[in-house]
């Protein structure tokens, strides 16, 4: 099998931890992410680097096109791909904040496993990042929260549909200390405004802090590892005991 393992988002605070753990764990791996977070944090020298706005399908296709054409299969795949850029409650967001939620952490997930999946395989595993929103909701997270209880049904779909040659599964942070609290890498500044109040969050999590980049970057390699073999259709809850399911 080959040991090849993409990251969508792999720029991102998440992303780029996840791709660090796995090239000392062995992988080969390839990168996907915006042009702006490729430019902004480019992957090491060796690694595979392919542009793509997760939103189009035709440009997520032209990738998984373009990574085949420099390895016939994959072993796993990641998507890391995902953005909040704004709270507020739920019938007052605008119709086009939504479609933007919702195409940029749900359709964009529908998209990369269309096109990616079959390049994994057989004995190989797909993680997605959800959130622990999506299932335990918080006021004025709408558009997001709903997007991501989206993808914890798709990893379950998903999870019966490729079996048994492909696991899938769905880490769901809590909040996590990265460029993400401020609307996403490629997408926002680091001097922009977080959406939430970090203290606060810290201070309401039984662990008494946000997760860091490796704390959800582990059980992501879990779950793409042998050691998970008898996994899948599950979501991975990752939150210092903030939802306890």
């Amino acid at each position: 099998m080959s040991n090849l393992l993409a990251v969508l988002g792999g720029c991102g605070g998440i992303g780029r931890t996840v791709v660090q753990a796995a090239r000392a764990r062995g992988y080969d791996v390839a990168v996907l992410d915006l042009p702006a977070s490729l430019a902004a944090h480019p992957p090491p020298d060796d690694t595979l680097a392919i542009a793509l706005d997760a939103t189009e399908d035709q440009q997520v296709a032209d990738a998984a096109t373009a990574l085949r054409e420099q390895a016939p299969t994959l072993k796993g795949f990641v998507n890391a791909c995902g953005f909040l850029t704004q709270r507020v409650p739920t019938l007052e967001i605008a119709p086009d904040h939504w479609a933007e939620s919702i195409e940029g952490n749900l359709t964009s997930a529908f998209y990369s496993a269309r096109h990616f999946a079959p390049l994994i395989a057989p004995g190989g595993a797909m993680v997605v990042i959800g959130s622990g929103l999506g299932a335990s909701p918080r006021p004025d997270y709408g558009a997001y929260a709903v997007a991501k209880a989206g993808i914890a049904a798709l990893i379950r779909q998903l999870a019966l549909e490729l079996a048994p040659d492909i696991r899938v599964n769905c880490v769901a942070p809590s909040a996590v200390d990265t460029a993400f609290l401020t609307g996403g890498t490629g997408r926002s500044r680091g001097s922009d405004t977080p959406v939430l109040d970090r203290d606060a969050v810290a201070a309401s999590i039984p662990l008494k802090r946000l997760a860091t980049p490796e704390d959800i970057a582990d059980p992501i390699l879990f779950l793409l590892s042998d050691h998970a073999r008898y996994i899948t259709g599950q979501t991975l809850y990752v939150n210092g005991g903030a939802y306890m399911p």
